[in-house]
């Protein structure tokens, strides 16, 4: 597990997603997740919705399951998964910016919440399947993320994880210098390797039915990120204000689209899709 020499508390998770509200929605979209090219012909809004659509696949969803979305962003997934699949979807956030924007789409058969996923309020075994879109990171308790996932689930249900990772083994400095800037900037209390997602949904009594590393199909999401950031900082006076004015903490994260596509390239980061059965 690498951890950032900062500590990062759920309350700088949102202070993040706030602050970069914008940002977020104007060069990630509203996915607010990695795209996924498949076949390498996809646009990046294509690519953003087969991530997504691989989850739904991984999960075997069918109408009429409850399904929980454990850090849903603006719920562009949740209301796609409900309207495609006929699943009723309750979505959690931290963030509060992303609450009211995922409020105002209300969607038939979709619910958000603004609240913390470790203190998520659930009945037990409430959900057939949930699942982790790029959430998972920024929880410091992850052993508790998947208590509570295995809680909340119905026996022989799903959860579906996409997680950013170190590379399994040794990490030389370069690469451990890169990871640690990617969790302090990115606010990331701690990045894990697969075998510590193995080991702790393990320990929750998860059994790891699949694993796919999909590093290669979702890195072009970076060179896209920087060069629509690039762009807005020539063209959009605003972007100029936030990156070269005071005032904002979460600023750094700009440097951060430079470094994760350096750690994909190098090998030190990884992006893995975890199915595991209750």
């Amino acid at each position: 597990m690498i951890f950032p020499n900062a500590d990062q508390t759920s309350a700088a998770v949102a202070l993040h997603y706030n602050e970069l509200d914008g940002f977020y929605r104007e060069i990630w979209g509203d996915h607010v997740h990695h795209g996924y090219w498949r076949t390498g012909r996809e646009t990046s809004a294509e690519a953003a919705e087969a991530l997504s659509a691989l989850v739904a696949e991984r999960l075997g969803l069918t109408r009429g399951m409850r399904v929980c979305d454990i850090g849903c962003g603006y719920g562009e997934t949740a209301r796609l998964f409900a309207s495609r699949y006929g699943v009723a979807l309750d979505g959690v956030t931290i963030s509060e910016s992303q609450f009211r924007m995922a409020a105002a789409r209300n969607s038939p058969g979709v619910s958000i919440a603004l609240c913390d996923w470790l203190e998520n309020g659930f009945a037990d075994e409430s959900f057939d399947r949930a699942y982790a879109i790029e959430s998972s990171e920024h929880i410091a308790d992850k052993a508790r993320f998947f208590a509570e996932a295995h809680r909340v689930l119905r026996r022989g249900g799903r959860l579906a994880v996409c997680a950013w990772l170190a590379k399994s083994g040794s990490l030389g400095s370069v690469d451990s210098l890169l990871l640690e800037r990617i969790c302090r900037y990115g606010r990331l209390p701690g990045m894990g390797t697969e075998e510590d997602y193995r080991a702790l949904a393990g320990s929750a009594g998860f059994r790891v039915a699949r694993v796919d590393d999909i590093s290669g199909q979702v890195r072009r999401t970076w060179a896209i990120c920087i060069r629509r950031s690039l762009a807005k900082l020539a063209s959009d006076a605003r972007y100029r204000a936030f990156l070269f004015g005071g005032g904002a903490h979460n600023k750094a994260f700009a440097a951060t689209l430079f470094l994760i596509l350096a750690a994909y390239r190098t090998g030190a980061m990884r992006y893995c899709v975890f199915t595991f059965e209750k």
